[in-house]
């Protein structure tokens, strides 16, 4: 977390959508064929890979914005839940679109999303509540997925909210994600990752480890919501089962931490969920100074975290977190590329990785792309060696 390698007065060759060479200008014995050579000068500029975004649920039907009220009023989120709203509130607006629409209002996300420097996404379903629009949520993240030019990976969050009907039977719920649900998943390829939101009020530990040990046995690893609210025992569950990420942490205590230290379980904090809550942050310097990495993700969702700007996450984590700006650097990039296991491809500006990166404006040093936060201080995005089209807001 403490060191980010990097190159002054630098050059860098991009062939066939990879990173083909690099180096410093003064080692430069320039190019044998500049014939069909795009040229961009960086002068003054940092060259940065793409931010990786490891925790959306890009794939909705409409803002709930109606709830925002009710929160600025002084109903909490469990309050708003309790009234039918949240989660639910959701699956009863995604219920009425077809794959199409939602398709297409996912694509135009994606591609705000990728003007503001993101070039890899992982997108949750959960608002389905049901096998018909669970499915129709996956299949619409698989269309996506071949048809997006960022790399999407996705997650089948079979456990996210109760649905009334199920209300006073949630292991039968249960039973029905997991046991017909999940192998229909498994199937039609649709999942990357399973998730379930462990939370008291939601789904317990064992209900957790119920979907995490079927997952396994189809090959599914598992990235879960941990300590969003409570600690519950989810972190040590989910790391005994090698998690690839564990998710919120807004509540961690020091027997977490110590279970993270024996694992390969990448922490993933989500500022701009507490901010829009207000709630508390992820305490990322605690898990830095004890020697763990730390991801940072948007969240992007409806009801608690309506923006993928990853630029506005970075700023939230030196300002609220205490990160600094190197340390943001890294886990929005390479640690977020590991929480969903695309870091062979992207993350880092390496030889033989997706040329997919951003240019910033002119900056002084990399701590002003944070300092200026709600400013755009990117100005060209690069995914896999094309210029990405339109500004970000």
């Amino acid at each position: 977390m403490n060191v980010l390698p990097c190159v002054g007065n630098a050059w860098l060759a991009v062939e066939n959508g990879t990173i083909a060479a690099f180096g410093s200008m003064d080692d430069f014995d320039g190019i044998e064929d500049w014939r069909d050579l795009t040229v961009i000068d960086a002068a003054g500029k940092y060259v940065l890979p793409g931010w990786c975004d490891s925790h959306t649920h890009t794939v909705f039907a409409a803002s709930r914005a109606d709830e925002f009220e009710d929160r600025l009023s002084g109903l909490t989120y469990e309050e708003i839940a309790k009234r039918g709203g949240g989660i639910l509130n959701s699956a009863k607006k995604l219920a009425s679109l077809s794959e199409e629409e939602l398709f297409q209002s996912a694509f135009e996300r994606l591609n705000a999303m990728m003007q503001q420097g993101t070039v890899a996404v992982e997108i949750k379903s959960g608002y389905g509540l049901d096998e018909e629009n669970e499915l129709k949520m996956l299949r619409v993240i698989k269309r996506l997925k071949s048809e997006h030019p960022m790399v999407i990976k996705s997650t089948f969050l079979a456990l996210h909210a109760i649905p009334i009907e199920y209300k006073n039977r949630v292991d039968e719920f249960v039973d029905v994600m997991v046991n017909e649900v999940l192998p229909k998943v498994a199937a039609e390829g649709l999942a990357d990752f399973v998730d379930a939101f462990c939370e008291e009020g939601y789904f317990s530990v064992a209900q957790m480890n119920q979907l995490i040990d079927a997952a396994q046995v189809l090959g599914i690893p598992a990235k879960v919501h941990v300590n969003q609210f409570n600690v519950i025992g989810g972190v040590e569950a989910a790391v005994k089962r090698n998690a690839r990420s564990v998710d919120h942490l807004e509540e961690l205590t020091e027997e977490d931490l110590n279970v993270l230290l024996e694992g390969n379980t990448m922490p993933v904090s989500l500022p701009a969920c507490s901010f829009f809550l207000r709630i508390p942050y992820t305490p990322a310097r605690k898990i830095i100074d004890a020697g763990l990495p730390i991801a940072l993700a948007t969240d992007f969702n409806p009801g608690s975290s309506p923006s993928g700007n990853m630029n506005f996450v970075n700023s939230l984590a030196c300002i609220q977190q205490r990160m600094l700006p190197h340390e943001v650097v890294n886990a929005s990039t390479l640690n977020g590329a590991f929480a969903m296991d695309v870091q062979e491809a992207l993350g880092s500006i390496t030889v033989g990785k997706k040329a997919s990166f951003i240019i910033t404006k002119p900056l002084n040093s990399l701590a002003e792309l944070f300092y200026y936060f709600g400013e755009n201080n990117i100005d060209q995005v690069i995914v896999e060696g094309k210029i990405v089209e339109g500004k970000a807001n």
